[in-house]
C-alpha cells in the first residue's frame, strides 16, 4: 500500500509553508494536484512528492544585477536646521 501525505505531513517534512504557497506551486511550478478523499481533504502520493522535490533545481537562484541608481539629492549639512551646529 502506498503511503498517502496530508498537508499536516507536508509542512512537518518542510516541503512547504502555507497552503497559498501550495496552490500557486500546483498551479505554475508543477507540484502534484493530489487526489480528492473528501469534501475537504486532498492528500498526495509520498512517491510524487519525492520525485517532484528530487527534480527541483538544488542550486540557489542567482541574484539578479542592477544597477545602481542614486536617491533623490540630500540638502547640504548647512541647509539642515536639525543638525547640531557647534
Amino acid at each position: 500500500m502506498r503511503k498517502r501525505l496530508r498537508y499536516a505531513d507536508l509542512r512537518a517534512l518542510g516541503v512547504v509553508t502555507n497552503r497559498a504557497t501550495l496552490g500557486n506551486w500546483i498551479r505554475n511550478l508543477g507540484f502534484p494536484s493530489g487526489q480528492l478523499t473528501g469534501p475537504n481533504s486532498r492528500t498526495w502520493g509520498e512517491a510524487e512528492v519525492q520525485a517532484w522535490i528530487a527534480k527541483r533545481p538544488t542550486a540557489p537562484k542567482p541574484t539578479p544585477q542592477t544597477q545602481h541608481r542614486p536617491g533623490r539629492p540630500r540638502k547640504a549639512e548647512r541647509d539642515n536646521p536639525y543638525t547640531a551646529s557647534t
